[in-house]
C-alpha cells in the first residue's frame, strides 16, 4: 500500500502438495487479483505427469477471500501459466507444456482462454510456438499490444525470442531473438516500465547467471 516500502506478514494461500507459483499476479479490470498457480504431478524428475495442470487463485478485495478456478487440462499436462486480460470478459494465458525434456518434435506452448472475466477456463491447446518444456512469460503493453517471451525450439532452451501481437493475441508476426547461440536461456520474467521500456530477466550459463535485457517495443516491431 506504500509503494513496496513496507510489507504485511506472510500468509498461506495453499497447502496442497505439488501446488506452486511462478508467474506474476495481475489486477483485473474489476479490481480483483488473479494469481497464476500450477499443480505438478509425477515421480520422475525428467518427466512431468500428464495430469499436471495450471489454475488461478482469485482475490476479491471486498470479501478478502481467495478462490481457486477450475484446473486447465491438456494431453501432456501444462504448468506455469502467464495471463493477460484483453477485455473485461476475455482473458488468455500461455503455458509451458508438460512431458519430458528429451528431443521432441511435438512440443508447443499451450494456450487457454476465459470468456467470463477469468472465473472459468477452457482446456489448453497447442499454439504455433515451439516449447522445450520451459517457462514463458506474457505482458500486456501500455498500448494494448501483447508481448510473449519464449524459447523458439522444440527441445533446447535457446534461442530466447520475443514475439509481439498487435491484434489482441490473434497473431504474432513481429519476432526477434534476444538470446541465442551455444547456451541456455530460461525462466524469463517480463515487465514494461512507466517510460515504455520492456525489461526481461532470465537465467543463463546453466542457471548460474541472471541476465537483464532492456529494449523499446520498436526494436521488435522493426523485425
Amino acid at each position: 500500500k506504500d509503494g513496496a516500502a513496507t510489507w504485511s506478514d506472510s500468509f498461506v494461500l495453499s497447502d496442497e502438495r505439488g501446488s506452486m507459483v511462478r508467474g506474476k499476479p495481475i489486477v483485473l479490470n474489476d479490481g480483483n487479483y488473479l494469481l497464476p498457480m500450477y499443480h505438478e504431478t509425477g515421480n520422475d524428475r525428467e518427466k512431468m505427469g500428464s495430469d499436471t495442470t495450471s489454475y488461478f487463485l482469485r482475490f476479491d478485495p471486498a470479501t478478502q477471500k481467495w478462490t481457486p478456478t477450475n484446473r486447465i487440462h491438456s494431453p501432456l499436462g501444462n504448468l506455469q501459466a502467464q495471463v493477460v486480460q484483453l477485455t473485461d470478459k476475455h482473458l488468455v494465458c500461455f503455458m509451458r507444456r508438460g512431458g519430458g525434456y528429451g528431443p521432441d518434435s511435438s512440443g508447443y506452448i499451450q494456450r487457454a482462454e476465459s470468456h467470463d472475466g477469468g472465473f472459468n477456463w477452457s482446456d489448453a491447446s497447442d499454439t504455433e510456438f515451439k516449447n522445450p518444456n520451459s517457462a514463458v512469460d506474457v505482458e500486456k503493453l501500455q498500448n494494448g499490444h501483447i508481448a510473449l517471451v519464449y524459447n523458439d525450439h522444440m527441445y533446447e532452451r535457446t534461442p530466447l525470442t520475443i514475439a509481439i501481437s498487435t491484434d489482441q493475441a490473434q497473431t504474432f508476426p513481429h519476432r526477434r531473438n534476444i538470446g541465442g547461440g551455444d547456451n541456455t536461456f530460461a525462466y524469463p520474467y517480463m515487465i514494461q516500465v512507466s517510460d515504455g521500456r520492456i525489461l526481461v530477466l532470465y537465467t543463463t550459463n546453466a542457471r548460474t547467471t541472471i541476465m537483464l535485457a532492456e529494449f523499446p517495443e520498436s526494436a521488435i516491431l522493426k523485425e
